[in-house]
């Protein structure tokens, strides 16, 4: 027989019977006198800019697929990747675990009226009394009482007191609606009354009278005067304190919260795309109704001196038979909720323990062990209980209310994120039946993590910083999970995406404004690091940079594993050399077919690849007669081309850079002083110097020298005058033993060549440059400007 599946009723029960709640009851009253009507109304309108966006997000990411065990723990931690969902997680735990505690003190409230009847009824011992008193003891118990029906009953408990809460609840509030009071029927409505307004009139009263220096009987209220008696409010509570909006915010927040309370039920429903989101926003919605009306009826029945005191249950006041319904409607709420969060948090720090994110793996499987066929988390129950009782022995409702807050923030914050990136990481798999809007995820978002300073600027830094320290400290104990969240990949790639083709539309002006986009291709990356070097530091700051190895043979199974094993490689000496280049590989039977793919290759940023990168070895000419063989192909496409030949003594110091520059290379002396340029900007050659040697016949030698010197001016190229060594031409000499003595002590000499020297002389024309280091030979295929 197939499991009863569920419709919209239970996922809109279970949201509205947590969001009225325990704060309603025992808070809610204190909100209205401590900020007055106005006051909560704006608070109930902030609340909900967050709630709002969170129900849409989390009804979107939960029907996009089944919510296993822990709940939203599940959504962020398969969303977002393991190391950042289980910080998250930890956070989300903690605030389950502390809500146990929080409302098991709030049930404790539900008992004052009896506590306090015995102890006017019956004579007590005074330590029996003060016992009485105490929070703790029946909040302890209590506990234990909970902790022994879930570990004995499991989860099949909530569900079955499910509907009595229900019917409770609107009992309690159907009573206090229809109930009257004495101040209701004697004053009207004033949005602005408060607690904190009345302290304020006092004091400016106060003022005035010192002011006017009038008897001290006197005070002016509204230009009249008055008597003192008549400027103060009705006598506070002495326990009553004066807080800021934020600070009732963040006590009255919680109340708002419980609308994901649902989403557990994804996989008991017969349409998860229809129940979830109508259920969730429905529950949403309704609470946010509610509590309109009842800062409405609050304001109008009780003075704010009354509503802000907090030793008292004014709710009971006002309802009708309010002495009995309003302290059942409290236990009944606050029982549900904790025993809602009893079953939840429990799940939660067990699929933390199964994705096996704490460092041991003795401690992992200790919690995540369960119990039954139900696989009950009875150690994670244990850990919970603990938990709850060390925040129930602190007593503090308020703080822990603030707590809870700010864990509450950092989880919504981070489900209204998630929804936001899918929207944009377009992930084919990301499939919701419900779909929310960016921009509201995105408010969703924003506004948590900026309530969060608001709210209590301590507490967010302190809850910041505990999500920084968590975040380390698994990423340093599980580095198998490490990788990036597949939704960042996501967003990253449309972006990307977007911005190349918006790149490639763009009208260009390559002859205005040249930065290299080169790509570079070798077969011998392992054991000639020249190339790979000389792209990385091209690439750092002004250009684009593409690596590829190419990988001899046909293609097959094997040699595709092989090059996808190499590419790894590249890409982590990429990272350890803190690189910004594009890796990849291919494989080819010969260097021709490599060059024909390669010269083919998109560029990365939108534009077209500009300079072909390629490598040889001085010392054995290993390479060289490749590229040789291949240069027609090459210059088919119009190609600059930068041929580095590779000595043992490598690029030396990387302080001295020279570039030669004759009459017959002199469409390429643009391209090799840009190419030195470029190459100073980044770190491993910061301060090199860049001397620039030209080579003319006599008769031209000063008006060549001028021409350079406006070059280098109008350039605004780093390069001084002192620098520009310009030598007269000899018929008799050798240039290549000039080269060798002016610059056999360069860490790097650029020098230019033409296509037709190349094809007359052949691999003759790169020999005679054996005394000097690494020497790049660039052709460039037409005029580089310098600008």
């Amino acid at each position: 027989m197939s499991k009863q599946k569920f419709g919209t009723a239970p996922v809109f029960f279970t949201a509205i019977s947590t969001i009225l709640g325990a704060i309603m009851f025992l808070r809610f009253g204190f909100a209205v006198g401590m900020v007055g009507l106005a006051g909560t109304m704006a608070i109930i309108l902030i609340g909900h800019a967050v709630t709002i966006p969170t129900a849409m997000a989390i009804a979107e990411i939960a029907t996009n697929q089944k919510v296993e065990g822990g709940g939203e723990y599940y959504i962020i931690s398969r969303s977002f990747g393991l190391v950042i969902g289980s910080t998250i997680g930890i956070a989300l735990y903690m605030s389950q675990a502390i809500s146990v505690a929080f409302y098991i003190m709030a049930f404790t409230e539900a008992f004052k009226p009896l506590v306090d009847w015995i102890i006017n009824t019956y004579p007590l011992l005074p330590w029996a009394e003060s016992l009485l008193q105490h929070p703790q003891t029946i909040g302890i118990p209590a506990l234990l009482l909970l902790t022994w029906l879930i570990l004995s009953k499991g989860a099949d408990l909530g569900v079955k007191v499910l509907y009595t809460v229900v019917f409770t609840l609107a009992i309690a509030l159907l009573a206090f609606f229809i109930g009257s009071t004495e101040y209701a029927e004697n004053n009207a409505v004033d949005f602005f009354n408060s607690y904190s307004a009345d302290v304020e009139a006092t004091a400016t009263a106060i003022e005035n009278l010192v002011e006017e220096n009038a008897p001290p009987d006197t005070v002016y209220l509204d230009g009249e005067a008055a008597t003192m008696e008549a400027a103060k409010p009705a006598e506070p509570a002495p326990d009553i304190p004066n807080l800021s909006f934020f600070t009732v915010f963040a006590i009255i927040f919680p109340a708002f919260t419980g609308m994901t309370a649902g989403v557990g039920l994804s996989g008991d429903l017969r349409d998860p795309g229809k129940s979830i989101p109508m259920g969730t926003l429905a529950a949403t919605i309704g609470g946010m109704v509610i509590y309109f009306f009842m800062a409405w009826k609050l304001s109008a029945s009780a003075p704010p001196e009354a509503l802000a005191d907090t030793s008292r249950l004014v709710m009971a006041d006002i309802a009708w038979q309010g002495w009995w319904i309003i302290p059942l409607g409290l236990a009944a709420a606050t029982i549900s909720s904790a025993l809602g969060s009893i079953l939840v948090a429990p799940r939660t720090l067990q699929a933390i323990a199964a994705d096996q994110i704490f460092p041991a793996p003795a401690i992992n499987y200790w919690i995540s062990r369960g119990k039954g066929e139900s696989n009950e988390p009875y150690n994670a129950s244990l850990i919970t209980v603990v938990l709850a009782a060390f925040f129930i022995m602190l007593g503090a409702l308020d703080s822990v209310a603030e707590i809870i807050s700010m864990f509450f923030m950092v989880t919504y914050g981070s489900l209204c994120l998630i929804s936001f990136l899918n929207h944009f990481a377009a992930d084919p798999s990301y499939r919701p039946t419900f779909r929310s809007k960016w921009y509201v995820s995105l408010f969703g978002a924003l506004a948590c993590f900026g309530l969060m300073f608001f709210m209590n600027s301590s507490y967010a830094a302190m809850a910041i910083a505990l999500i920084g320290i968590l975040y380390v400290y698994i990423s340093y104990s599980n580095p198998d999970k490490r990788s990036m969240a597949l939704i960042f990949q996501g967003v990253i790639f449309q972006f990307s995406r977007r911005l190349q083709i918006f790149l490639q539309k763009a009208d260009k002006e390559q002859n205005k404004s040249w930065r290299p986009s080169v790509i570079a291709a070798s077969d011998a990356t392992f054991t000639r690091l020249g190339a790979f070097d000389l792209l990385r530091w091209l690439s750092q700051k002004y250009g684009f940079g593409t690596y590829i190895h190419n990988v001899n043979g046909y293609l097959s199974h094997e040699t595709s594993e092989e090059a996808a094993e190499i590419k790894e490689r590249i890409i982590r000496m990429a990272e350890k050399t803190d690189s910004r280049i594009y890796v990849d590989t291919i494989v080819s039977p010969s260097y021709t077919s490599a060059i024909a793919q390669v010269i083919q290759f998109p560029g990365i940023a939108g534009t077209e690849n500009n300079l072909l990168l390629l490598e040889y070895s001085k010392n054995h000419d290993e390479g060289l007669k490749d590229i040789i063989d291949n240069f027609k192909l090459i210059k088919s496409v119009d190609f600059n081309i930068g041929i580095l030949g590779l000595s043992e003594r490598g690029f030396g110091l990387k302080k001295s850079i020279h570039v030669w520059i004759t009459r017959a290379h002199y469409e390429s002396a643009n391209l090799m002083i840009l190419l030195a340029y470029v190459m100073t900007g980044h770190p491993e050659w910061e301060g090199a110097e860049i001397k620039l040697f030209a080579v003319f016949e006599e008769s031209k030698l000063a008006k060549e020298e001028q021409a350079l010197y406006d070059l280098i001016k109008t350039g605004q190229l780093p390069i001084s005058r002192n620098n520009i060594d310009v030598l007269c031409r000899q018929d008799d000499t050798d240039s290549r033993e000039v080269i060798g003595r002016k610059s056999g002590e360069a860490d790097l000499v650029i020098l230019g060549f033409r296509d037709e020297a190349l094809k007359r002389i052949g691999a003759g024309y790169f020999s005679g440059y054996e005394d000097i280091g690494n020497v790049l030979f660039v052709n460039a295929a037409g005029e580089v400007e310098i600008r």
